[in-house]
């Protein structure tokens, strides 16, 4: 279970961030130890034979290596066995370190591209969305919600603050037809997109039914681009998680995100979809492209 549920995610949160988990030790050893000795990644790649890309993401959390090369990094730094424990320990926790090393993954972000049947992604959700979907969760106390209410919108910062990311969501239509139970607030919910849509950071798309059967079907995926050029893929559904680093995997995910911006209504159509949802306060049948 993650540290931070994912946007769709039902499972008991922890949202200690004191707490030292062997994922967040590990990633705070190893900078210590390269820092410490003013050691770039590829230095350090020179001296212990390994790709300085994968060594960098081992030390963001972002992936796991082998136990030999971490066995090479221990005989490197004298450490004895202690980073190859912390990575034993820390792979026992899956689905947490997924989710942990994605929200590390969005907050240096150049871009985020995204994909969601449902729920609504999490960086468009508003308060009340938010804690109504949190709230669905048989085994979630009253506090465990509201702290991850409060994360969930504190994140959004990474749209509106300084040096925003390029935001570009792909929404689709089942996504906007699973209303709050409240009128009042579905409407401020569809309003607050529209909202968004205006941001010129930011590019929203209705994914209409007509559309058809597309590779993406029955998950969400996010593509997060960094300022070095490196990309990762994130997929999701309410208790599972897959953070995916290899390049031609996430290379084929954006081939897949790609046909459905092409799918998608452009832009406009898009924020004329959302209006007439709004004022309606349910959805509207988009126009037929076909």
């Amino acid at each position: 279970m993650p540290d931070q549920p994912s946007d769709g995610d039902l499972t008991q949160p922890d949202n200690d961030e004191s707490r030292l988990t062997p994922l967040r030790a590990l990633m705070e050893k190893l900078e210590t130890l390269r820092t410490s000795r003013g050691m770039s990644f590829e230095e350090l790649g020179k001296k212990v034979g390994y790709d300085r890309s994968d060594l960098r993401k081992l030390e963001r959390g972002i992936k796991f290596l082998s136990p030999y090369i971490v066995g090479r990094l221990d005989a490197f730094y004298g450490t004895g066995d202690q980073l190859s424990v912390l990575h034993r320990l820390a792979k026992a926790e899956p689905v947490r370190n997924k989710y942990k090393a994605y929200v590390n993954l969005e907050r240096s972000a150049l871009s985020l591209h995204q994909y969601a049947t449902a729920p609504m992604p999490g960086l468009l959700q508003t308060e009340a969305y938010a804690r109504a979907l949190l709230r669905t969760a048989p085994s979630w106390g009253e506090r465990q919600s509201e702290e991850t209410v409060a994360e969930r919108l504190g994140r959004q910062e990474r749209l509106t603050g300084e040096s925003p990311a390029h935001y570009r969501a792909i929404l689709d239509e089942f996504c906007l037809t699973r209303r709050l139970g409240s009128p009042e607030e579905w409407r401020d919910q569809v309003a607050h997109l529209v909202d968004m849509a205006r941001l010129p950071n930011v590019t929203l798309q209705v994914l209409p039914f007509a559309s058809g059967m597309h590779d993406l079907t029955g998950g969400n995926l996010t593509l997060v681009s960094q300022p070095d050029g490196e990309s990762a893929a994130y997929q999701e559904s309410s208790h599972t998680a897959s953070l995916i680093t290899e390049p031609k995997s996430v290379a084929e995910l954006r081939l897949s995100y790609d046909a459905l911006r092409d799918a998608a209504l452009p832009p406009g159509e898009s924020v004329a979809y959302l209006q007439r949802a709004m004022e309606a306060s349910t959805t509207c049948t988009p126009p037929d492209r076909t």
